[in-house]
């Protein structure tokens, strides 16, 4: 069994809590779903959020699902790289699989499409 690293970002509108919370658990459902994983599968995961959402910690909607009580989170602040996509949520989900690199399915929604496109499906 190795770990893997699954990456995953969303992009929404407003710097509201609401739809903080709201696109990182659908982010994080669609990781879980497309890779067939459970909390307990899980290591750690990291998020990371550009400096212009700030209304909310995205980490709280994961400490709300079933089961994520005790998964290790950590939220940080993206490189604020001038002319790079904004409002944008960040996720990398440190898992214990036996899957392959090539098996990982990486998850890319809405405008973050643009940041991986060889790996976003339309």
């Amino acid at each position: 069994m190795s770990v893997r690293g699954i990456r995953g970002a969303i992009t929404i509108e407003v710097n509201e809590e609401q739809p903080i919370l709201d696109a990182t658990s659908e982010l994080l459902a669609d990781i879980v779903h497309a890779n067939g994983i459970v909390p307990d599968d899980i290591c750690s995961v990291l998020i990371t959020v550009t400096n212009d959402l700030d209304a909310t910690f995205p980490a709280r909607a994961i400490r709300t699902m079933a089961g994520w009580e005790l998964v290790p989170l950590m939220c940080a602040l993206e490189v604020p790289v001038k002319g790079s996509l904004e409002k944008c949520i960040r996720l990398l989900v440190l898992v214990n699989t036996d899957k392959s690199q090539q098996e990982i399915e990486h998850i890319y929604l809405g405008r973050a499409q643009a940041l991986r496109p060889d790996l976003a499906k339309s």
